[in-house]
């Protein structure tokens, strides 16, 4: 049975309505980026560009590296967003979006977030880089959605919530795990952790400008908190969304953030672009290779 019009949105060229993609010009391997502009990095790194599109803060490109295709595409700020790149990333390789109905085969997309984010721990240093084993949800977003328990972490949700002690007030947490796989072809010499995703920015990632922050000592019960020896790295705003739906939608996700804020040390890398651009040809490359 088709989809309703209102609820699977096109564009009028027949794309998904947000981020101007189909199952033709999205490749299998996306890369996700927060800002738009950080886009244009992936042009001087692409051997051949096949498609190009802009809507709003999703800027999308298609293209070759080695041999290999990609598509880089960026997504704003916030689990928001990811609610809308990921369900639209999924129906473009999953739907014939001219019948608006289900494909017979399921494709599977690798979805690497190269983002930025904030040190949780005095030794992870800015400039440093993390790929996150896990990421815990303080956005509420998956809690929104059916989904099994494939991938899904319900023992390590319980102590994470009892160890913050969470306001009743607040989203329950979810627990996510990433892709083994990808974390096998992508982290070498890089740190791995746990990844927090705050709803955030301020408040919710313990930042007092003038209101103060509902839950006291928030980083420091962060950085305290470990799963299986594994510890909490960082601080950021997308990655248990983005776990979250590949997980649940049978895809494959990992996020490697480079670090530009250490909240321990209260340290901030104001210029990184150089350090991104190297980050971003680093993952294409590995990636290409597996």
């Amino acid at each position: 049975m088709a989809i309703k019009e209102s609820e699977l949105v096109l564009a009028p060229n027949g794309s998904l309505y947000h981020i101007h993609l189909t199952g033709e010009t999205l490749a299998d391997n996306v890369l996700l980026v927060g800002d738009p502009g950080r886009v244009d990095m992936f042009k001087s790194i692409f051997e051949s560009v096949e498609y190009e599109s802009y809507n709003r803060e999703l800027h999308a490109l298609t293209g070759r590296y080695h041999g290999t295709r990609f598509t880089a595409l960026s997504t704003g700020m916030g689990c928001d967003n990811i609610d809308i790149v990921a369900t639209e990333l999924d129906a473009a390789a999953n739907f014939d979006l001219s019948t608006r109905t289900p494909l017979p085969d399921h494709r599977a997309l690798n979805l690497v977030r190269i983002g930025t984010s904030g040190s949780l721990q005095q030794d992870i240093d800015c400039g440093s880089l993390v790929a996150a084993r896990y990421a815990i949800g303080l956005d509420g977003l998956l809690n929104y959605y059916q989904h099994g328990s494939e991938g899904f972490e319900p023992e390590m949700e319980e102590a994470f919530a009892k160890h913050i002690g969470l306001d009743g007030r607040l989203a329950a947490p979810y627990c996510v795990r990433g892709s083994e796989r990808l974390l096998e072809a992508v982290a070498d010499g890089m740190h791995t952790g746990i990844t927090v995703t705050a709803p955030g920015f301020y408040g919710p990632q313990g930042r007092h400008i003038r209101l103060a922050p509902s839950i006291e000592n928030l980083n420091e019960k962060l950085a305290q908190f470990s799963w299986n020896g594994t510890p909490v790295t960082n601080l950021e705003m997308e990655t248990s969304a983005i776990y979250g739906f590949a997980q649940a939608l049978g895809h494959q996700a990992l996020t490697v953030c480079l670090i530009i804020a250490n909240r321990p040390a209260g340290t901030f890398l104001n210029d990184y672009h150089a350090a991104m651009k190297q980050t971003i040809a680093t993952i294409i490359e590995r990636l290409a290779r597996q």
